[in-house]
């Protein structure tokens, strides 16, 4: 764990950008996915050893994960530079233009959310990712023409949290394509000591591990958690740490042992007390706790159906044993076995 520690040793009268970071900035800093650092490391070693830009990348999974972090920490171990744009801000090929016609040779072009990338700019995509050119139309009518214009070889990263509404056409031309799963609490705690360091903050393995149990297998909650401690410890502790003073900071947040937050109790009270423990039909879950049901959808019910607190049948939700318990509640007499 000493090596997790190791950047709050220095102190500096004004400590540069990458130390006040909470991100990695190079692939061994990197805790976690080891599987994918492996597979990504043998083929940036390969691509040096021969001198060619790297295959392009898909990475998917859920927010908070590192897709970021792998992507910006790529050009660092290639020595080479990188641009960052998002698929929502691409909204047509002459968005996309400046990106291509800039990279140097061997450079990194990461595009966040590239789900959400238009058909149109997709397809202009296409011939830039196969063959490194891109065609330009000039003028209209009979009198355009159109300019064949080569681009230099460089790398695309695309992240995405649905990979799913990716079409298959652009799937197919990534060479790479990883996906990041949650992480272990041994793996958080681990981020957290790091973390901790870097933010000057003392920190136990005990303390470490109460907060790495209740963020939900991610690493940016798990720093977000971090950072409102050391605000608490500062502002009620005098600056004092200990598992004790974790536990009070996160239970004001309502955050509880699973992670869990107040809405995400309420959604389970709500099945609980207003429909007698379920099925029920998300909308009816949204209008009773007046909000809208893609919020429920995609922020609240992933981490509870993984926690195995709710399942969805097709009559609609319904929450488990297991959700009972954790609510305080028996199960219900004759209920039986949900799976």
């Amino acid at each position: 764990m000493e090596s997790f520690r190791q950047p709050s040793i220095q102190a500096p009268e004004e400590p540069p950008p990458e130390d006040r970071a909470l991100r990695p900035q190079r692939m061994e800093e990197m805790i976690g996915q080891r599987a994918v650092h492996e597979r990504l490391m043998i083929a940036i070693d390969a691509a040096r050893k021969r001198g060619e830009s790297l295959g392009h990348i898909l990475l998917d999974g859920p927010p908070g994960l590192g897709k970021t972090t792998f992507a910006t920490c790529i050009p660092r171990e290639l020595g080479t530079t990188i641009q960052i744009a998002s698929g929502a801000a691409l909204a047509a090929p002459k968005d996309l233009l400046p990106y291509l016609t800039n990279c140097s040779e061997g450079s990194v072009l990461f595009i966040d959310e590239i789900h959400r990338l238009p058909i149109a700019v997709e397809e202009f995509l296409y011939p830039a990712m196969e063959d490194f050119r891109i065609d330009i139309t000039l003028g209209d009518g009979v009198a355009a023409r159109t300019i064949n214009m080569p681009l230099r070889p460089f790398t695309l990263v695309g992240a995405t949290t649905r990979a799913g509404l990716i079409s298959a056409p652009l799937r197919d031309r990534f060479v790479i394509r990883e996906h990041l799963d949650y992480y272990s609490p041994a793996e958080l705690a681990a981020i957290v000591h790091r973390s901790s360091g870097k933010l000057s903050m003392p920190m136990d393995d005990e303390t470490a591990n109460e907060i790495a149990h209740r963020s939900r297998g991610t690493p940016r909650l798990a720093n977000n958690r971090l950072r409102w401690i050391r605000d608490f410890s500062t502002s009620r502790a005098e600056g004092l740490m200990s598992v004790g003073i974790a536990r009070t900071a996160l239970e004001m947040q309502g955050i509880d042992e699973l992670g869990l937050d107040g809405f995400d109790r309420r959604y389970l009270e709500t099945i609980q007390r207003v429909f007698a423990g379920g099925p029920v039909g998300i909308e009816a879950i949204a209008h009773t706790m007046s909000t809208a049901s893609d919020t429920l959808e995609d922020d609240v019910e992933p981490y509870l159906l993984r926690c195995e607190l709710v399942i969805r049948t097709p009559r609609g939700r319904r929450i488990t044993p297991k959700g009972e318990d954790h609510l305080g509640a028996p199960p219900k007499v004759g209920q039986g076995k949900l799976f």
